[in-house]
């Protein structure tokens, strides 16, 4: 088994992946930069290394660094979370010539689902119905246009690489490609380092729906059902996530959990992973990408499989096979994520600094926390907003909204500005509650709100 994992990352995941570590009797060694220095992963990691300055590029993402000190500290085993280096092939190979093991699938693996390009090919492969678009990037705005006229405005110009909503624009009449696809690029290099962008169709107010797959180094690739994740804000970046998608027929559920198993297996995929779909409002549903590492919203299908996602992870880069088969595993509840971010919903979500001067975090059963922060922490504006994440697990979807929107009555935050005034109301909201919400929903709801309604 491992014996030292040095975690590649901060904030709330690092202090998850820590305690799982030390629940399974491993040792974990947390990097952190300069002005993480009091950050909760510090603290109650068992070794602890600073990597460098303040901003990202400094520190966390400090290639040189990150591996020495994985080097230095004598971890047998790098998990990186997720953001950063989870998804860059280029990582696991640098570990895997030092003699350390990385914690999530195959260098293949990554680099096939890595390129949005490859990666289609690779669902078309698996008989997994995709979205209507290029093979291929773009070369120029030329190419751009006349793809975009071919399969009918309107169309989304999307990132080659990465995910997180950045290098994506939604172009709706042939007049804005030119400067939205400038933009797109320029937002895609600065963000993955590459400025490729692909061309695909836009579906008019789809549901994001992702299916967890996991598999081992034994071939054994089994998925633990699928998230709702339509609830993003104006930047495609997810706000609230749920587990079940309550509204899915079983038919389609079952479809989509098979697809998502054939994708992962035709790259021969080890641990913890996501096959992301949008599905239309007749339920035809399309591949959209595959995340190669753990995902923000994991907490909701632990809540609802009762499996420990980051144990199973260790587990897998340890050699064990999987404990369970497709048949094994079985669903209960329904659980809902919602994040809580430093930012100021009367600033247009502008990001918010500053120390936390209180923290009062909701409880109860069915109710969990997973957070880096604490009264007397000090926001930086060095990194991502994500103060913490607010899961809760209720019998159905009904006591799952109930029991969230106490809990975040319940939350407090003094100090710094956060977002939950803003999910107060999104919770409460009808087409929340009665679960009638796609990716249109936050924006509608913004503009309601805009204008008094």
């Amino acid at each position: 088994m491992i014996g030292k994992v040095l975690i590649a990352n901060r904030g709330e995941i690092a202090c998850r992946i820590i305690r799982a570590c030390r629940e399974m009797g491993i040792r974990s060694v947390a990097i952190y930069s300069e002005a993480d220095r009091d950050s909760l992963h510090v603290k109650i990691a068992d070794e602890v290394m600073c990597v460098g300055g303040n901003a990202n590029g400094e520190s966390y993402l400090n290639l040189a660094n990150v591996l020495m000190a994985a080097q230095i500290s004598g971890a047998d085993a790098v998990h990186p979370g997720y953001g950063y280096f989870s998804e860059r092939p280029n990582f696991a190979s640098a570990l895997h010539s030092l003699g350390i093991r990385f914690i999530g699938p195959t260098v293949s693996a990554i680099e096939a689902m890595g390129d949005k390009a490859k990666a289609k090919h690779a669902a078309i492969a698996a008989k997994c119905p995709v979205i209507p678009g290029s093979d291929h990037p773009v070369a120029d705005e030329a190419q751009a246009l006349a793809e975009a006229k071919r399969i009918g405005f309107p169309v989304l110009l999307k990132a080659i690489a990465g995910g997180g909503g950045r290098g994506i624009r939604r172009v709706d009449e042939p007049e804005e490609l030119p400067a939205l696809l400038q933009t797109a690029r320029a937002e895609a290099q600065a963000s993955f380092g590459s400025g490729e962008i692909l061309v695909e169709k836009c579906l008019v107010q789809p549901r994001h729906v992702e299916v967890q797959v996991l598999g081992d180094a034994h071939g054994h690739v089994v998925h633990l059902g699928e998230r709702e994740c339509s609830v993003q804000n104006l930047r495609h970046q997810k706000l609230v996530e749920e587990a079940p998608y309550s509204r899915l027929p079983n038919k389609v559920r079952r479809a989509m959990g098979d697809a998502a198993v054939r994708v992962a297996s035709s790259v021969g995929y080890q641990s913890a992973g996501t096959v992301e779909f949008l599905v239309d409002k007749d339920f035809h549903f399309y591949f959209l990408e595959m995340n190669t590492r753990l995902q923000v919203e994991h907490t909701v299908t632990e809540e609802i499989a009762g499996i420990d996602l980051v144990k199973l992870m260790l587990e897998v880069a340890a050699g064990r096979k999987l404990p369970f088969r497709q048949d094994d595993i079985k669903l209960k509840g329904h659980a809902i994520e919602a994040r809580i971010t430093a930012q100021d919903p009367d600033k247009d979500f502008a990001p918010s600094t500053g120390l936390i001067a209180g923290w009062r975090a909701p409880g109860g059963r069915g109710v969990r926390i997973e957070t880096h922060c604490y009264a007397g922490f000090s926001v930086s504006p060095y990194y991502d907003p994500l103060l913490g994440k607010l899961i809760v697990l209720g019998r159905d979807r009904d006591e799952a909204v109930r029991k969230l929107q106490a809990a975040l009555e319940e939350f407090s935050i003094e100090g710094i500005a956060t977002n939950l005034p803003f999910l107060r109301r999104l919770c409460a909201h009808p087409r929340f509650v009665s679960g009638e919400v796609d990716t249109s929903f936050v924006p509608a709801m913004l503009a309601e709100e805009a204008r008094g309604a």
